[in-house]
């Protein structure tokens, strides 16, 4: 049995890739391994931000399936929990206080580090990737050193892409030599334009789109690194390691920026690839998949079976996943904190479409992703299959 790490990168968007596409890639390490992953053309998060999507990547469940609750509901199962009880140790290194023991995601896990009693700065509210590497390394080091039998499972999380956008200088410089500005104007740029969804001067948005891009390299720099502390430690050859994002971030696509309760592609198609160093080549799987797929596979990996609650199927073997419709949950709220009168929004993927129904407002738009992949014109009014994807998400609903 091999351990199974997985790597979260908070708000990275897909199209930063060079392997999904991105010609000037702000992720070449990430890149550098595809001819050694699994990776997924069409991936899905079940929600566009944090407290909507991660439900699906470690409980392998939807956000609303118990009502709207700011803790992780007692009756959805982490997976955590159902690793460590078959023996396997559990850890996991993250900053994002949404995912706190405070909320109820500390459930499972035999080290927990989720930085809550850390001290942060307003340039840098998270802990950063080279203190979670750290961390991850000490405990790697006890780990492997005091238990070289038993197989673990462990989650990394980075929040270092996330707003407010004040990369270091030599990142800047790598996606625009000439931009010169200091911190205070970055973190200015967060207070005065992101917070109030500011879009209407389009050369403050192309600016935030570069402070993100360097922030994406530099997450990217911290993953290489942490590769090497693998590498150091022995487990390379003994895991496998997933790569995934809860969500991506807006830049004026639909009108807004950050990541507010919307269901566009910007925001719920994500980066999903699973590293093996004993593959032989690259392979690219390009049906829809959602994450809630993510838990059955860690699962299958550590040979646990299926599980009672998941709602996802194991992604591997590759050649018996079979491809279906894929939904997602949140409520329609702008910025952190909701309102009484925010309402839930959800989408259903099928194919080449993507139907979603704003509760709030009643409507509906739909859109063809292939020819249409901006998802700019709203096809409910005359596509054919529109019915028929209402009716199936309509039925997603009713039988939760």
């Amino acid at each position: 049995m091999k351990n199974v790490i997985l790597i979260t990168i908070d708000t990275l968007r897909r199209d930063v890739f060079g392997c999904y596409g991105n010609g000037a890639s702000l992720t070449p390490f990430m890149d550098s391994l595809q001819d050694k992953c699994l990776r997924f053309d069409r991936a899905y998060a079940t929600g566009p931000y944090t407290q909507a999507s991660f439900p699906g990547i470690l409980t392998s469940s939807y956000y609303l399936e118990y009502g709207k609750q700011k803790n992780l509901p007692t009756e959805k199962t982490l997976i955590s929990e159902v690793v460590k009880r078959e023996g396997i140790v559990t850890a996991a290194f993250h900053s994002n206080p949404f995912l706190s023991g405070f909320f109820g995601w500390n459930r499972g896990w035999d080290t927990f580090y989720d930085s809550m009693e850390d001290d942060v700065t307003d340039l840098y509210p998270f802990i950063r990737g080279g203190v979670i590497n750290k961390k991850v390394e000490t405990w790697l080091s006890g780990n492997v050193r005091d238990d070289m039998e038993r197989a673990f499972f462990l989650w990394v999380h980075y929040m270092d892409v996330h707003e407010p956008y004040v990369p270091e200088e030599e990142f800047i410089r790598m996606v625009d030599e000439e931009l010169d500005l200091e911190k205070g104007e970055m973190f200015r740029l967060f207070r005065e334009v992101i917070l109030k969804r500011e879009t209407s001067d389009q050369k403050n948005v192309e600016l935030l789109k570069k402070l993100y891009s360097a922030k994406v390299l530099e997450v990217d720099s911290c993953i290489r690194d942490l590769f090497q502390i693998f590498d150091q430690a022995g487990v390379l050859d003994t895991s496998v390691i997933f790569f995934g994002s809860d969500h991506g971030d807006e830049f004026g696509e639909h009108g807004g920026l950050s990541h507010d309760g919307k269901m566009y592609s910007e925001l719920v198609r994500v980066p999903l690839f699973i590293y093996d160093r004993g593959r032989t080549e690259g392979e690219m799987y390009v049906h829809p998949v959602s994450n809630i797929d993510i838990s059955p596979t860690i699962a299958y990996l550590l040979e646990i079976g299926e599980v009672d609650g998941f709602s996802g199927s194991s992604l591997l073997p590759i050649d018996g996943y079979k491809a279906r419709s894929c939904f997602g949950e949140a409520i329609n709220k702008r910025g952190h904190k909701e309102k009484d009168e925010d309402r839930p929004i959800y989408y259903c993927m099928q194919d080449e479409r993507k139907i979603i129904l704003d509760e709030g407002m009643g409507a509906w738009e739909m859109y063809h992703v292939k020819d249409d992949p901006g998802e700019k014109k709203n096809l409910i009014d005359e596509d054919e299959q529109a019915d028929a994807l209402k009716a199936e998400l309509q039925t997603w609903l009713k039988n939760r």
